[in-house]
């Protein structure tokens, strides 16, 4: 009979992120990698990198967490019974994944229904892991594990601002990440889940979204909250169920780019 184990979450995840890395890996970069849209309006990729993926989580949770929930990018809902949902998304970047960059990343959280207690980001083609629960978070990678420190830029004038895509969302969105990006210091483009990684570990200052599903910001909430950082919608408010998303250094950048980004 399969039951709950005695490790912790924390384990559960890293074994999670290590099982995901073996599956994925593989595909990363291969010639003869198959890509099909999920999209018929647009292009949204997915491939059997991805699935392998979320298959090699869930069925580390279906032997250690069975009583908990799933939400996954590719498989969907799996109710559980215990009140709390493990939120994966096995490759968050596929289109960076396709291209070759190393800047996806495999995405786990663990959520209640106020929001995520736990998150790892991870790169596994770099072997680069952050991960954040409570008030502590770290990262391991080539240069060794340390703590994560968000870092304490005051000033929109000095501020790096990252978003995914240039266009970010729709035109209004678009509208709001441009007014915040012409008082920053820097803006830069297409690093997915991996600019939330950089806000945690103290590189850039603010990460501005739009169009996110839960499993999107579910775990880079929890790292960067750990870290000492702030996540919220546009006007403030909870942003783990997706839509619109600012994550901010420290409270004095993130209140600079509400005070712009409430107007849009």
């Amino acid at each position: 009979m399969t039951m709950t184990s005695a490790l912790s979450d924390l384990d559960i995840a890293n074994r999670m992120a290590d099982a995901a890395r073996l599956a994925i890996l593989p595909y990363f970069r291969h010639p003869d990698l198959d890509t099909q849209n999920k999209d018929a309006g647009g292009f949204d990729p997915v491939t059997a990198a991805d699935r392998a993926g979320e298959e090699a989580m869930r069925a580390i949770l279906g032997q250690l967490r069975p009583e908990d929930g799933i939400l996954g990018e590719e498989f969907g809902e799996k109710p559980g019974t215990s009140g709390r949902v493990w939120v994966l998304d096995p490759i968050d970047g596929t289109r960076g994944f396709i291209s070759g960059t190393p800047t996806w990343g495999v995405l786990i959280a663990l959520s209640t229904d106020t929001g995520p207690v736990l998150g790892v980001i991870d790169q596994p083609y770099i072997g680069e892991r952050f991960w954040g629960t409570g008030s502590a978070a770290r990262m391991s990678g080539p240069h060794g594990s340390m703590t994560l420190k968000t870092r304490a830029t005051f000033e929109l004038s000095q501020a790096v601002v990252f978003t995914t895509f240039p266009e970010v969302g729709t035109e209004a969105d678009c509208a709001g990440f441009q007014a915040v990006a012409a008082q920053a210091r820097l803006a830069r483009y297409g690093m997915d889940c991996y600019a939330y990684a950089l806000l945690a570990a103290g590189q850039v200052d603010l990460v501005i979204e739009a169009g996110l599903n839960a499993y999107d910001i579910q775990a880079p909430i929890a790292v960067i909250q750990a870290a000492g950082g702030i996540v919220t919608d546009w006007q403030g408010g909870p942003a783990h169920n997706g839509g619109r998303a600012v994550a901010a250094a420290n409270p004095h950048i993130h209140a600079a780019a509400l005070d712009i980004l409430r107007g849009f």
